[in-house]
């Protein structure tokens, strides 16, 4: 016997055994269930006896209402099928990545404070050049006020992390970026708003594309605003 026909039968000896034990904690005969599912005694007597291969799934959902059990026909989660939120983390895993190659401390999620919700998507420690770097991965907008007024938030939360591990030396330097989808609706809110976005988005984006791709790099001062195509692994810079 192959192991699905093991497992089959071992589930309908199972599910045979409580429509039974169901059946007689309601005072009911076989008979008399029969007739509200719909079959004859013998089929309701080989249903219990763990012989319902066969059985139309109308059958078992009928069985279930009768008694008033719930019962489910359905299959597991797919082990395969993507996360829910999969399109954002790859653009923090190429993010990461990227952290790595240009020698970088890096962080995931990483929580500034104990408030909920507010944590970093990446976070890059440059203890040579003594800075800090925010990156916010976007992969798609919802509200562009409120995300650019939580980034600014981060920011400042950032930046008194990088006085208390500056130490005597001085603080870190911190700086913010936005890292973007490079995906058509992204782009048509971006030149939809081009004077929205000069005005937030000050840092030279080129000059940003640099500093998160090449060692040593410094980021230019404001916040930046880069695309990304991380199963392209590529970063570029926005007209702003």
């Amino acid at each position: 016997m192959t192991a699905g026909r093991r497992r089959s039968a071992a589930s309908l000896a199972l599910i045979g055994e409580r429509i039974a034990r169901a059946r007689r904690a309601r005072g009911w005969t076989q008979a008399e269930l029969a007739s509200k599912v719909g079959l004859t005694q013998a089929r309701i007597s080989q249903i219990e006896a763990g012989h319902g291969g066969g059985v139309p799934a109308r059958v078992w959902f009928a069985a279930a209402d009768a008694l008033n059990i719930p019962f489910r026909f359905e299959l597991g989660r797919d082990p395969l099928q993507e996360l829910d939120d999969s399109g954002h983390l790859e653009l923090q895993e190429f993010m990461l990545e990227l952290g790595r190659r240009t020698g970088r401390g890096r962080s995931f999620e990483l929580q500034i404070r104990p408030t909920p919700g507010l944590s970093v998507d990446v976070a890059l420690r440059d203890d040579e050049m003594r800075l800090l770097i925010l990156e916010e991965c976007w992969n798609t907008f919802s509200n562009l006020g409120a995300s650019v007024r939580n980034t600014s938030r981060k920011l400042a939360e950032l930046g008194e992390l990088a006085v208390s591990i500056g130490g005597g030396a001085g603080p870190f330097r911190a700086f913010a970026c936005w890292v973007v989808r490079d995906a058509p609706r992204n782009r048509a809110i971006f030149e939809r708003y081009p004077a929205i976005f000069a005005a937030t988005f000050r840092g030279s984006s080129k000059a940003w594309v640099e500093a998160l791709t090449q060692p040593g790099a410094a980021p230019p001062v404001g916040l930046g605003f880069v695309w990304c195509e991380p199963r392209a692994k590529r970063l570029t810079a926005a007209r702003l």
